[in-house]
């Protein structure tokens, strides 16, 4: 296929946090407000004069700082942003909010604000509690900390406008990104994707690390441009797979995967699309942040919601999508240490498999793929599994 336009651009915007875009904004005024979790609703830190960056450490290195103050038993996502918080890599943010969606996202924020990372004057903390049901209780509580902990700090400490009006307006831009996204996403369902799921993932991972405003124009011409893009005649991919699991900002992990000859069609994953990049619906009659906050907690996939009813879904979720997206199969992966997502891993890869009769690859990765020849070992014979399975399921007709 002919490269996209714009992939070069989204592929630079990844190279680092404070990328071009970031820095256009800050010149323009605005503040950047950090963030290191969906359960911080994107949506309210993108109101007029300010815009959201979550935090990710873009070719990491050595993790050793951020181990020394965290230990090794940790995920390496937490002690990556650590790392690269003491190395003065996010003095561009304003303000940074850390909810307790784990144990380990907490002593990373904490062990920022005890060393002094972010050296400006102004520069404020805020840890927002999340619940850990999805109910009415839950509801009432994320509310609270939306208003208190988010809303409220930032209008008094920048006069942001976090009035109904405004937040309509937000959700209202906000929308037009996801629908951007979700078009895009549309033709990774085709029998042979004119878009690679190394290429879409580029391009959702640019929609959290730069201010919406600014990226709007490039995707509204990559759209554009896929509507027209004739794929390869030949398909170039063995077999069709779902990623889910948690935390993904390494866009080598899905390159690899590509590469070893799966075709990654849906996500399921933190920085992902679904249902990172679903549209708010708002009626005229209910409160809009409790509706924001409501929508927000009942779409959210993470194992942090640890009610039956939540688990149930996650896995009619998943099915789901691998019906949708014509799924061969679906890879499980969890970061290494990542507590949440190692219980959710065990018992989603064995209901997958043994209620859904999906053939289910389980990965323990390293928060940096780079080019791990064990990795790839395991989806090159998955894919082979796959393929084995088909020929055998042929032969029995």
């Amino acid at each position: 296929m002919k490269d996209l336009k714009h992939l070069y651009y989204f592929e630079k915007l990844l190279d680092d946090a404070n990328n071009e875009l970031v820095r256009q904004a800050k010149e323009e005024g605005k503040k950047c407000v950090g963030s290191v979790c969906y359960q911080v609703p994107e949506v309210l830190l993108n109101l007029d004069g300010i815009f959201s960056s979550r935090l990710r450490a873009p070719r990491t290195g050595s993790l050793e700082m951020g181990t020394y103050y965290m230990t090794s038993f940790l995920c390496e996502y937490t002690r990556a942003l650590l790392e690269r918080a003491i190395e003065g890599g996010y003095q561009f943010l304003d303000c940074l909010l850390a909810p307790d969606g784990c144990t380990m996202i907490n002593r990373c924020v904490e062990n920022m604000e005890l060393l002094k990372t972010m050296p400006k004057e102004d520069f404020f903390f805020e840890y927002l509690e999340v619940p850990m049901k999805a109910d009415e209780n839950g509801l009432s509580l994320y509310v609270s900390e939306c208003r208190k902990k988010i809303l409220n700090s930032l209008h008094e400490h920048f006069g942001t406008d976090v009035s109904d009006e405004a937040l309509r307006k937000a959700v209202k831009e906000y929308n037009k990104l996801c629908r951007l996204i979700t078009e895009i996403g549309e033709f990774r369902k085709e029998d042979n994707p004119r878009i690679t799921g190394y290429e879409f993932h580029i391009i959702t991972m640019a929609t959290y690390v730069c201010p919406h405003y600014l990226l709007i124009d490039k995707l509204e011409e990559t759209l554009e441009e896929l509507k027209t893009r004739v794929p390869d005649e030949k398909k170039k991919y063995r077999a069709r797979v779902v990623v889910v699991g948690s935390e993904v900002d390494d866009v080598d992990m899905i390159k690899l995967i590509e590469e070893s000859g799966a075709l990654v069609v849906a996500d399921r994953f933190c920085f992902g699309s679904l249902p990172g990049r679903q549209e708010i619906v708002l009626n005229d009659k209910d409160d809009v942040l409790t509706q924001i906050c409501s929508q927000y907690m009942y779409a959210c996939m993470c194992p942090r919601h640890m009610n039956m009813d939540k688990f149930k879904r996650r896995k009619e979720y998943v099915n789901e999508l691998a019906k949708t997206y014509k799924a061969d199969g679906i890879i499980y992966e969890q970061m290494k240490f990542c507590d949440p997502w190692a219980y959710e891993r065990m018992t989603g890869t064995h209901a997958l498999r043994d209620e859904y009769n999906y053939p289910v690859l389980s990965i323990d990765r390293p928060y940096a793929v780079g080019n791990s020849g064990q990795i790839r070992t395991r989806v090159q014979a998955f894919v082979e599994s796959i393929e084995i399975k088909k020929i055998q399921k042929e032969g029995n007709k």
